[in-house]
């Protein structure tokens, strides 16, 4: 039940998020949306992006975008390995982060569906009382993930509201499952 007087922080897996858009819709995030719903009047005391900078420019505008709609920013910059790997994974400061946060919260909302954070939602729920939320695109969700938090907000029942229209184009929802 949503209490107008609960401290809500709101952590937010860019990446999750980007590769759910455009794997299950061809489309990108509309975050002021996203952000909007995961507060739902309650009081805002952090939101927290976790993005990756690469070599992109175009990326530092929707980083800009992001700050603008109230996200506090966190980056990390992309790792090349001699083999030509890459990666930048916010897993464990996601987590590190809401486990520091969670004694100036009575709700934390984690946006994602990354089974890797099934172990923190249940920590945050025993160890710090708080309620742990999820937000995320249902169908590329842990299952997991969705039974363990106190409060599964699916995406994916309104898509549309979520997702960011280009040149006229509506959303096309892609007939795929998924259980990272």
């Amino acid at each position: 039940m949503d209490n107008k007087a609960q401290r809500v922080g709101v952590f937010v897996d860019v990446q999750n998020m980007y590769y759910s858009g455009r794997g299950l819709y061809n489309s990108r995030v509309n975050f002021s949306t996203l952000l909007k719903d995961a507060v739902r009047g309650r009081t805002l005391i952090r939101a927290i992006a976790y993005v990756v900078r690469t070599e992109d420019l175009s990326k530092e505008e929707f980083f800009k975008a992001l700050q603008q709609i109230g996200f506090e920013l966190k980056i990390k910059e992309l790792q090349t390995f001699a083999d030509g790997s890459k990666k930048a994974d916010w897993d464990i400061g996601i987590a590190m982060d809401m486990i520091e946060l969670a004694n100036k919260l009575d709700v934390l909302i984690l946006v994602s569906g990354d089974g890797d954070f099934v172990p923190l939602v249940k920590h945050l729920q025993h160890a710090t009382g708080c309620r742990a939320e999820v937000m995320a695109f249902g169908r590329s969700s842990n299952k997991v993930l969705k039974e363990s938090c106190d409060a599964f907000i699916d995406m994916d029942v309104n898509s549309k509201k979520y997702l960011l229209v280009r040149n006229n184009e509506r959303p096309q929802r892609k007939n795929i499952q998924g259980s990272s």
